[in-house]
């Protein structure tokens, strides 16, 4: 039988902050499709190479601002279950995560100045092996995610 995904989806909010720091990231390529065509002028080289970078910035530029984050806000799921937690991520390849209970050794949240602006957090889980990250989440719903997932790991690890 198969699982229905996540119900949980992270903060709208989120998408706001994956657009400031994807322009933050065209800025970069900016400079580097710039560059491009100053070297393309400068070393008289064809111009459609300084062309091809412009076109290459803003069609980039245009996918990672304006269609990818409204995309990972549709895909991201999680939801926390008694003795596990199930986590839903990815653009191409939709990665699906079961993390058992028994394995959580340390649960904790972040920020980052974007989402700190936004009042939003992560929340980490950590095992033995790995560490998975449930992002953008309300602060007040990542504290509370954090000391249930945090209490739910004590208490599976005392009946073990």
């Amino acid at each position: 039988m198969l699982r229905s995904e996540p119900k949980n989806q992270i903060s709208r909010e989120g998408v706001k902050v994956w657009k400031i720091s994807a322009s933050i990231t065209s800025c970069i390529l900016f400079l580097m499709a710039a560059g491009l065509f100053t070297l393309t002028v400068f070393f008289k080289w064809p111009l459609w190479i300084g062309i091809l970078g412009a076109v290459l910035w803003l069609g980039i530029s245009v996918i990672i601002i304006f269609i990818i984050p409204n995309i990972r806000h549709r895909i991201w799921r999680y939801e926390v279950h008694e003795n596990e937690i199930d986590i839903q991520h990815g653009i191409f390849v939709v990665t699906r995560v079961i993390v058992p209970m028994v394995r959580v050794q340390h649960v904790d949240t972040s920020q980052g100045p974007l989402l700190r602006k936004y009042n939003l957090a992560s929340v980490q889980i950590t095992t033995a092996a790995t560490t998975h990250s449930i992002p953008a989440l309300d602060m007040e719903e990542a504290d509370q995610l954090r000391d249930f997932i945090s209490r739910l790991a004590r208490v599976t690890e005392n009946d073990v």
